[in-house]
């Protein structure tokens, strides 16, 4: 149905709904990696538009868990220019959202990744691993810890 869709002529890819969200925002979301692959292969389609929760669709499919996808946008995503640690209006990177999920396999996907930072903090002032540390997800901390660049002395918006 997709591809029948992005086949007819003047058929915007990027086109928003009423959220600002685009045909490669949900299916990010969604877990669609065949979609995802078809809207690759289209020219002009802006794979960082962030949706009006300024969410890019690499932080839905790592906010959904959606491995697979995640390690798609990555290989995608990155050989395209795009930065994978864009924040949403919280300031929650993907790798916020991994780590608050306790996504142990998409935290490693994103820290092998270069650019993206484990220190960035959100609005609140929280880290990834403040987030993992107070969700109690053990592995998700330890991934965290074992990257060198990790400031263990950070404080949030609280102290």
């Amino acid at each position: 149905m997709v591809k029948l869709l992005l086949a007819k002529d003047g058929v915007d890819p990027d086109l928003k709904d009423s959220n600002s969200q685009t045909l490669l925002s949900w299916a990010a979301q969604k877990g669609h990696e065949e979609v995802i692959k078809l809207l690759f292969v289209q020219d002009g389609v802006n794979s960082d538009l962030k949706d009006n929760k300024s969410r890019t669709p690499l932080s839905w499919a790592v906010g959904k868990g959606h491995e697979e996808v995640v390690k798609l946008l990555l290989l995608l995503l990155v050989k395209n220019g795009v930065d994978p640690d864009l924040k949403d209006n919280n300031g929650w990177t993907p790798l916020s959202w991994a780590a608050e999920k306790g996504y142990e396999e998409v935290v490693k996907l994103l820290l092998a990744k270069d650019g993206v930072n484990p220190d960035l903090k959100d609005n609140n002032g929280r880290t990834p691993l403040s987030w993992a540390a107070e969700k109690g997800y053990e592995e998700v901390v330890k991934l965290l810890l074992a990257k060198d660049v990790v400031n263990l002395d950070l404080k949030d918006s609280n102290g």
